[in-house]
């Protein structure tokens, strides 16, 4: 009997010691699937965060992308390069495109308009994505009628609206991206000022509140005082976000230069508009107008701004 009882005992004992490893392998199975799960969550929420901000690496990625190209002379194999390869960066973000064809001084213009939805724009955002014929700042004579690589002076603005583009909120007030062609050639023979947004603006059914600009926004060295032209009530606005920011010293509060740019026919139409824009770019209109005088970290700082400011503005 005692045997046997020893016997019952130990079949007791290996039952208990199976029920228990298994109930200890089923409470490590179910924690392992709810870590999985946790981190699968967190893994999903940081792709989307990193999906809806903006990288000043992915803009310049796109400043050399664009210069890469060759300059972006209205006409040129570039150009025609340079729309298309537009058009396959905001179509996949979920931007709508569209090319308005017109023509000026005998020169085909053709503005790429890219929005999100069918509603009337409340806001447009504006860069040029030409580039100049002659580099008639040069310091070096010789080089006056080669090309502007264009780097700053159109490829940051445009990096900048694209990089937006990819990163606004889908909730973000309505929005147009309109790039300007044929901005960057005046003073030369046959050729004037601003012929993309004067074109624009003529045509122009859907009225917005406001028009930004921006233009030679990648300096390494950025300094954007307001520009004198601008509406002050916008540019005010624009300028306190960048101060909130901690930006106060690259967007300096005191207008300080009058330029023809690419918010001009708008403020002429009625609708208030600023420019962005750092006029004071040693390499301005120059060959040395190349990837590496523009900043990622200039780009970025523009970028924070302009997104937390749009993220701001209500319907």
């Amino acid at each position: 009997m005692q045997i046997a009882h020893s016997s019952i005992l130990k079949r007791l004992l290996h039952c208990m010691n199976r029920r228990n490893t298994i109930l200890y392998l089923s409470a490590i199975g179910l924690l392992l699937i709810i870590a999985l799960g946790w981190y699968a969550r967190a893994f999903i929420l940081d792709r989307e965060a990193a999906a809806t901000k903006f990288s000043g690496d992915r803009a310049y990625a796109d400043v050399k992308t664009q210069v890469a190209f060759g300059p972006r002379i209205p006409g040129s194999d570039a150009h025609a390069k340079v729309l298309d390869w537009m058009r396959s960066e905001l179509e996949p973000a979920g931007w709508q495109v569209e090319i308005q064809q017109s023509e000026s001084m005998g020169h085909p213009i053709q503005n790429l308009v890219a929005h999100r939805t069918n509603e009337a724009p409340q806001i447009i955002l504006g860069a040029h994505y030409d580039s100049r014929i002659y580099a008639n700042r040069d310091p070096d004579p010789s080089k006056w009628t080669q090309p502007v690589p264009g780097a700053n002076d159109g490829a940051s603005g445009v990096a900048v609206l694209l990089e937006l583009a990819r990163s606004l909120p889908d909730d973000t007030v309505p929005i147009w991206l309109v790039f300007f062609d044929a901005e960057d050639n005046g003073e030369i023979q046959g050729w004037d000022w601003l012929l993309g947004s004067k074109a624009f603006v003529a045509k122009m059914i859907e009225r917005p509140k406001v028009m930004i600009l921006v233009d030679m926004v990648g300096d390494s060295d950025l300094s954007l005082p307001m520009e004198a032209n601008s509406d002050p009530a916008l540019r005010e606005s624009i300028w306190q976000t960048a101060a909130d920011l901690g930006y106060g010293q690259i967007f300096i509060p005191e207008p300080k230069y009058y330029i023809e740019d690419d918010h001009i026919p708008f403020i002429q139409a009625g609708i208030p508009s600023v420019d962005i824009i750092d006029i004071n770019y040693q390499y301005w209109h120059t060959t040395s107008d190349t990837p590496e005088h523009v900043s990622a970290q200039s780009l970025q700082i523009v970028g924070d701004v302009l997104q937390t400011w749009l993220s701001q503005q209500k319907r």
